[in-house]
């Protein structure tokens, strides 16, 4: 029954009212997961050293990666279980989410046994330069202990929000990145543990969170895992990779986009992969509430998608849209005036880093507003199914197109070519994605007439 009114709610009250409710929660859980990052870097450039700075930096990609694991198993599980509680489909909404979850833990230990296994290895393809790895390894290691509750932890997030559930989803990330906060200085200075005390920190809020998560699922309104359930079969393993390959994909590449920038960056020296490092984290630390917003969004554009409400998918769209675009103008104009001073709050020690942070954060403030476009679109593509699209989308800012401006404009453009390499992106990734769109509207206006 209290599906049946969820859907009902999802389906027939203002489209605005119901992406803001869920928004907020959202919001916060993705930025809470940002500071978990934010945390990390600025204790740990307290320490006064680029190098430790730069290799909280590379581990940056491990999270990543550890990310992509999380958002392939949550999204894919997730979109999948708003389409089928739109159309009613409870029980295999059910097998969806055990299975997600499952699948989250197996993929998340194999990540950890092989990168402790090889953690050397690890550390240089990641980025890391021979001066950075004692502090690279020391932080890699613990983090690749919690990999596997990371990876779930982000599945139940997904699952929760996915059905609506946001608020609880935000509880459980929003105490672990407290908790982090203030871990972070005792482990690092308290206990003199330096880089290694940062990932102890947030190994520990990770696993706090998987636990209240977890408990989440069982105390909410939410579809409830049973060991019964588990369905690895071919069906349900399909259903994820459909659903869950665009996130795979942004965040898959979006980790080897970061170590192949550590790489390219490092012929420019440690000073100059923590400024970049450090432009990393505040433009996904803003990033983070259009991807929030984006969040509040993709439920009821999944409900309605599967209830066959195409206007409100349509009008869900453009307003998500509309707001996330004012958003990213406000903070591109304060970030491109307040360059020097942002990157100071992180490294003041160092003026190479706030150098070249300052014009990294610039040029890529000059592109941020195209984003909230490109986030909408991918997020609305891929909860309605459509992979194919979904993925080249979510694969182009952080990859497509990316990957090769780190790699070719350094040789012509030198420093200059790896501080513009993201604004260039952005602008390639907006104009592949307005066809994209065009034609998915013109698709379901059809089918809607038809």
């Amino acid at each position: 029954m209290e599906n049946i009114e969820k859907t009902k709610k999802m389906t027939t009250q203002p489209v605005a009212k119901l992406i803001n409710e869920l928004a907020v929660p959202t919001i916060i859980s993705m930025l809470i997961t940002s500071i978990y990052n934010m945390a990390d870097t600025f204790f740990v450039a307290q320490i006064n050293s680029s190098s430790a700075t730069a290799a909280v930096g590379v581990a940056f990609a491990l999270m990543a990666l550890i990310q992509a694991l999380g958002f392939f198993c949550g999204h894919g599980s997730g979109n999948y279980m708003s389409r089928m509680l739109g159309a009613g489909k409870i029980e295999n909404a059910k097998r969806m989410a055990v299975t997600g979850f499952v699948l989250a833990m197996i993929l998340g230990l194999c990540l950890s046994c092989a990168g402790l296994l090889f953690i050397d290895e690890f550390a240089m393809i990641l980025g890391s330069t021979k001066t950075m790895m004692p502090y690279t390894t020391a932080y890699l290691r613990y983090i690749l202990l919690g990999a596997p509750f990371m990876c779930a932890g982000l599945v139940m997030n997904n699952q929760l929000r996915f059905q609506g559930n946001a608020m609880f989803a935000m509880i459980g990330i929003t105490t672990g990145g407290i908790l982090n906060i203030f871990l972070d200085p005792l482990f690092i200075f308290g206990l003199g543990l330096g880089v290694a005390g940062a990932a102890i920190a947030t190994l520990l809020s990770q696993a706090i969170s998987f636990i209240i998560l977890l408990v989440g699922i069982f105390k909410s309104d939410s579809l409830n895992y049973s060991i019964k359930l588990i369905s690895l079969d071919k069906y349900y393993i399909q259903q994820i990779f459909k659903g869950g390959l665009p996130s795979l994909a942004r965040q898959g590449l979006g980790s080897i986009s970061t170590a192949v920038l550590n790489l390219c960056t490092g012929q420019f020296g440690d000073a100059a992969i923590a400024g970049v490092s450090i432009v990393t984290r505040v433009m996904q630390f803003c990033c983070s509430v259009v991807t929030g917003f984006g969040q509040g969004f993709q439920p009821v554009c999944g409900f309605n998608f599967g209830a066959r409400k195409y206007d409100r998918v349509k009008e869900g769209f453009w307003y998500a849209v509309k707001v996330g675009t004012i958003f990213t103008l406000i903070v591109s104009i304060i970030a491109f005036i307040f360059a020097p001073q942002i990157l100071n709050a992180f490294q003041g020690n160092d003026q190479l880093v706030v150098s070249v942070g300052s014009a990294t954060l610039r040029f890529q403030c000059l592109s941020f507003s195209l984003t909230a476009f490109i986030i909408m679109s991918n997020m609305m593509l891929q909860v309605c199914g459509k992979t194919v699209n979904a993925t080249i989308l979510a694969a182009s800012r952080q990859g497509l197109f990316l990957i090769p401006a780190v790699i070719i404009l350094p040789a012509i453009m030198g420093l200059l070519g790896i501080e513009t390499a993201q604004m260039i992106a952005d602008i390639a990734s907006f104009v592949i994605c307005i066809p994209m769109i065009k034609n998915f509207f013109a698709a379901i206006s059809q089918e809607q007439n038809s």
